[in-house]
């Protein structure tokens, strides 16, 4: 099969197109021909050899697929060869074809395209983990997306509204914000303007937000901690803007505030498909009538999957950045 492969830690340029074997599918696995896969911050960082990926996972690049099931390995049932699917991967999503564990295995919705269900996995999973089981946002709570133009942005600010919650977002894009808003924002802040905090506690009356919801990280953690409520949540999910913060306890102590911070890549199989479980059990309806939507900035062909890092490196997009694999 055709993979995309890191030649060596680097900038885009050094991603290459080769032919490499095609994986078997073992004990309760399925094996899938890849129509479209999405792109996720995470493949920057292992393109530059900062994030490998876990054990036993396919060395590419890759964290989210659609496709065809192609055949199934012993033990492996409720899946028929041609049924449409997508998953969350360690990795391998990069490539014609991949081997994934038929529990993790979701079912296309008929109306959404293998581009749009590439979209879902890594961006819808992460929101929900975070805000609902992580973060316990409840009906009737405020919370705030930073950087609400990114894939999991889109898609929280999607479930958060369709869950009761007030939303906030930002973004350092006027563009964006307009987006953000046309998904269901009640109140969008530009970022980049100065006094974020003070911005947002006067549009909730100074009491502050429930749960912030943060992809971006060291440079919004002053106005992270000024902005939350008391019994606050902060869920820490990127790193962009930095790891590094000086942090006065008492602020913690004193606000009763709760700082959560996961990652989703290296959680076990297991864990991982009983998250898609819960997720698909509750928000899989949504998607088939159109109250949930996988938010698709841009699609590139494999070959230009170069381009297609550049791009998503350049922030420029809303949403999701997706490769189409012929």
């Amino acid at each position: 099969m055709i993979a995309v492969v890191v030649t060596e830690p680097g900038g885009p340029e050094k991603l290459a197109l080769k032919e490499v074997p095609d994986p078997e599918p073992g004990p309760g696995e399925l094996l899938v021909r890849v129509r479209a896969a999405a792109l996720n911050r995470a493949d920057l960082l292992q393109r530059r050899g900062l994030y490998p990926p876990p054990a036993g996972a396919p060395p590419y690049l890759g964290l989210e697929m659609a496709g065809e099931v192609l055949a199934a390995g012993p033990g492996a049932s409720g899946w028929q060869a041609g049924d449409r699917v997508f998953a969350l991967l360690g990795g391998g999503g990069y490539a014609e074809l991949v081997a994934i564990p038929a529990e993790t295995a979701l079912p296309i919705p008929p109306k959404l395209t293998f581009e749009e269900a590439a979209a879902i996995p890594e961006a819808f999973l992460t929101a929900y983990r975070n805000l609902f089981e992580l973060g316990g946002l409840q009906p009737g709570e405020t919370v705030l997306i930073q950087a609400g133009g990114s894939g999991v942005g889109t898609a929280a600010i999607q479930l958060a509204r369709l869950a009761g919650a007030r939303v906030l977002a930002t973004s350092r894009s006027p563009e964006k914000l307009a987006g953000c808003r046309a998904l269901g924002a009640e109140a969008v802040f530009n970022s980049r303007e100065p006094g974020l905090a003070g911005r947002v506690l006067a549009a909730t009356g100074g009491r502050g937000v429930d749960v912030i919801l943060e992809l971006v990280g060291a440079s919004f953690w002053e106005d992270d901690l000024a902005m939350l409520a008391p019994g606050g949540r902060l869920l820490l999910v990127g790193l962009v803007g930095g790891s590094r913060v000086s942090c006065d306890l008492g602020r913690l102590l004193n606000g009763n505030l709760h700082v959560i911070g996961s990652t989703l890549r290296h959680q076990s199989v297991p864990y991982k498909a009983g998250l898609a479980r819960r997720f698909w059990q509750q928000y899989g309806q949504a998607f088939e009538h159109g109250e949930l939507r996988p938010v698709v900035d841009s699609t590139f062909p494999l070959e230009a999957v170069a381009d297609a890092h550049r791009y998503l490196e350049s922030n420029r997009n809303f949403g999701k950045v997706v490769l189409r694999v012929p």
